[in-house]
């Protein structure tokens, strides 16, 4: 059992029974309510493209972020932050980064720069900060000069810090109109704190690039709630893009056993942890009150069995024939690159690719290119270029 609950938090605790369908979770569902699409589990399809190794070597990697010249930053989960050349050059760790709480499934998680970047050089990195109480996620940000970040502060700080090693999140994307948006977990043993206003864990936050609050966030006349929150009733989101069209935020989130979830966070709604999930606990008990309730938002698409996501990019390019408009997302568990289909916003089609790598993919981009851009999470972790098969 012990060794059961390790891997679920290496994961990202996301795991699924042997069977939980949704029929079978109890719950009365308000008459204008339709369920989730639920994912028919694919099979991971073979020979339609394949994974060259750009690097090997890296410790634990999590997230890669391409650079206007056509490099890109990797972050390590142990607190390493390094430049990838297009050659497939890795740099010596950057100076400059943070401490972080390499611990569980803490340590240096995503990064991000500046939609400005080419005029300030500034680069975002979100990762779990130890403190009084115990640890939670932060945002910092410094200028990107040479082999190091220069300037460096911290720009947000989830409170209170809890104890525990799982759960901190964290994307980071900037939206259309330059506001940062900072995915977050619940920290794991502190779920119903997602309900909480006045407390940051199981929320997504939105701050201006200085860690000020934007005038139009939704709660700042509730004298309780934490100004930065967008939206909540979240549980463990470590994936999450914006549309290239509309500029809607898109997100993925770890479920419980049988409860990933692909969402659109809007404004300040209420999507609905721990008071409505499609999963289970890892006893195979049953969380809140079933799979809808009325003022709670429903997800999109669900897994169950899950995927364990981690990391989400749209595909806007031309270099892989038929994925153009397609998300594509991380899985860890069973492993793959995830592709989903959509029409006026539902998922229509779901396709997965890799399995066969057996890796945990962590992370995923578009490069420069055109191609897409893997990390896997082991202490061998790779960047992979993903190519279309020819011929």
């Amino acid at each position: 059992m012990r060794r059961f609950l390790s891997l679920l938090v290496l994961a990202g605790c996301s795991a699924s029974p042997a069977s939980t369908p949704a029929e079978e979770t109890t719950g009365v569902v308000p008459p204008a309510q339709q369920l989730a699409d639920r994912s028919p589990t694919p099979s991971s399809t073979r020979g339609v493209v394949t994974a060259e190794t750009v690097v090997s070597g890296l410790a634990n990697p999590w997230a890669i972020e391409f650079l206007p010249d056509g490099r890109a930053l990797v972050t390590e989960r142990p607190g390493r932050l390094r430049l990838l050349s297009p050659n497939g050059q890795l740099s010596a760790p950057l100076s400059g980064v943070p401490a972080v709480f390499a611990q569980g499934q803490g340590g240096l998680l995503d990064v991000a720069i500046d939609p400005q970047f080419t005029q300030n050089q500034l680069v975002y990195l979100s990762f779990a900060e130890a403190g009084a109480g115990g640890a939670g996620t932060a945002v910092a940000r410094g200028r990107l000069s040479g082999n190091a970040l220069l300037d460096v502060q911290v720009i947000y700080r989830q409170t209170p810090k809890l104890d525990g090693g799982g759960h901190y999140g964290s994307r980071l994307v900037f939206a259309a109109d330059g506001k940062l948006l900072v995915t977050q977990g619940d920290r794991m043993n502190w779920r119903d704190r997602a309900q909480d206003l006045s407390m940051g864990q199981g929320k997504i936050m939105r701050i201006n690039t200085d860690g000020s609050v934007p005038a139009d966030n939704p709660f700042l006349s509730n004298a309780t709630a934490r100004r930065e929150i967008w939206s909540y009733g979240h549980r463990n989101v470590q994936s999450a893009a914006l549309h290239p069209t509309t500029g809607q935020l898109w997100t993925v989130e770890h479920g419980a056993r049988g409860g990933d979830e692909l969402n659109r966070p809007e404004r300040g709604k209420n999507y609905g942890w721990p008071i409505i999930t499609y999963g289970v606990d890892y006893s195979g008990a049953r969380i809140g009150e079933g799979t809808a309730k009325a003022g709670l938002e429903q997800p999109v698409y669900y897994w169950d069995p899950v995927i364990a996501p981690s990391g989400m990019a749209f595909y806007t390019a031309d270099a892989i024939p038929g994925w153009k408009g397609s998300i594509l997302v991380g899985s860890l568990s069973p492993g793959a690159l995830v592709r989903l289909e959509l029409s006026n916003d539902r998922v229509v089609r779901e396709i997965r690719y890799l399995g066969e790598l057996g890796e945990r993919i962590r992370d995923v981009a578009v490069g420069p290119d055109g191609f897409v851009y893997v990390v896997t999470d082991s202490g061998n972790g790779r960047v992979l270029r993903i190519k279309p098969v020819i011929g």
